[in-house]
């Protein structure tokens, strides 16, 4: 008998996809901007790194509540408030009066913005196909690709000729123009018989959870927290902010050529060696980073984070759609608050290195970390591919 054909999609849906893209947009303006705003508050490039590093911790310490409204409440319509909250918080961003107002409008745009990559990810996973999966993450991944390389050339473009100010209104209206867009597309099925805790609980005791958490914190630090830097890094040798966004977005468009690449590879090549492409991307552009700091060099690294970023990161995140399906958004958000909290932590220790131009050691710690990371992430996954394959004691008992 011919098996049924899957009739899931394919790919996620148009305006999955735009608030997907505006939420990346809106993440990654601030890197060419930094020396602006310093510039404007009469600030150093250290202190005025904290809108990005409150921004990160914002929206990854939300993550977990987020992931758990959504098992609650659906995926759409949390979707469609934070969008709504997000822009709110964008035109506050933009009137801003001083470093302290900015830092804390900044802070409350993350924590609504953060609702939105986990949740369309976790709209992926209950609409898509595991067969289709990891390519469905891969369109949606480009999605968010676009909004990072466009984010980066016009934050550093815009900046430089109309202020910094329109860099954070732009995104603002784009959030509440997805809101609209988002109201008539359906909510996907979902368990709806547990409690929150219930929910919190099923992910925090599965050990997968917390590995894979821990992996992504490590990675969320090493290319989204020290990428926020690298526009500094160039405008510190005399290149100008539009220059350095231009270069930052090579990142960009790095993600987006890379995840065409990955759909084509996830069919010839288990999951743990593209992780292991990914790791060793990473590793390999912070050491030749670690020669010099200049144009080429900041854009290799840039692209090599792209490439990690659609290899490495998307493997890890199918893995985390697997894990606990039937609390697949809190477990979903538990991984993105991991990633995010990563990524502060690490703008934060990184930021005596920018002020003190110490670019070179900062490089060589990131590629030892990325060296190890990939060799981890490679054991991990290959161990918990083999468990999965493994019958249980207790289940081979209930069958007999």
């Amino acid at each position: 008998m011919t098996p049924p054909a899957d009739r899931s999609p394919k790919r996620p849906p148009v305006w999955i996809a735009v608030a997907s893209f505006v939420s990346s947009f809106d993440r990654f303006v601030v890197s060419p901007i930094l020396v602006l705003v310093a510039a404007t508050f009469e600030v150093s490039v250290g202190q005025a790194v904290a809108i990005a590093s409150g921004y990160y911790l914002a929206y990854g310490l939300c993550q977990p509540l987020w992931g758990a409204l959504s098992d609650r409440f659906g995926r759409v319509r949390l979707m469609q408030g934070a969008l709504v909250g997000a822009g709110i918080a964008g035109v506050a961003s933009a009137a801003a009066p001083n470093l302290i107002t900015l830092i804390v409008v900044r802070v409350v745009a993350g924590a609504f913005f953060g609702a939105i990559v986990p949740t369309s990810l976790t709209y992926v996973g209950d609409t898509v196909s595991t067969t289709h999966r990891q390519r469905a993450l891969s369109d949606l991944m480009a999605a968010m690709a676009v909004g990072t390389a466009l984010a980066a050339a016009a934050a550093g473009i815009t900046g430089q000729l109309a202020g910094w100010r329109v860099v954070f209104a732009g995104p603002a209206v784009v959030a509440l123009v997805s809101a609209w867009g988002l109201r008539k597309l359906a909510e996907p099925p979902r368990s709806t018989g547990h409690g929150v805790g219930a929910a919190f609980r099923a992910a925090l005791s599965n050990r997968w959870v917390l590995v894979v958490g821990l992996l992504v914190f490590v990675e969320g630090g090493l290319v989204l927290g020290v990428l926020t830097l690298l526009a500094p890094a160039l405008q510190a040798q005399g290149v100008d902010a539009a220059r350095a966004g231009l270069a930052a977005a090579a990142y960009g468009i790095a993600v987006l050529l890379s995840s065409q690449v990955l759909k084509a590879l996830t069919r010839r090549l288990p999951r743990w060696a593209l992780m292991g492409i990914g790791g060793s991307a990473l590793t390999a552009g912070y050491a030749v980073a670690t020669m010099r700091v200049s144009v080429p060099t900041i854009i290799g690294i840039v692209i090599m984070l792209g490439v990690t970023w659609a290899f490495l990161h998307t493997s890890l995140q199918t893995w985390a759609t697997s894990i606990v399906p039937e609390a697949r958004g809190t477990v979903v958000a538990c991984f993105a608050a991991s990633l995010f909290i990563g990524s502060s932590v690490a703008a934060v220790a990184a930021g005596p290195a920018a002020d003190d131009n110490q670019w070179q050691a900062l490089f060589t710690v990131c590629a030892a970390t990325a060296a190890v990371l990939t060799v981890a992430c490679v054991i991990a996954y290959r161990a918990y591919a083999a468990s999965e394959a493994t019958p249980r004691v207790t289940d081979i008992t209930t069958d007999v």
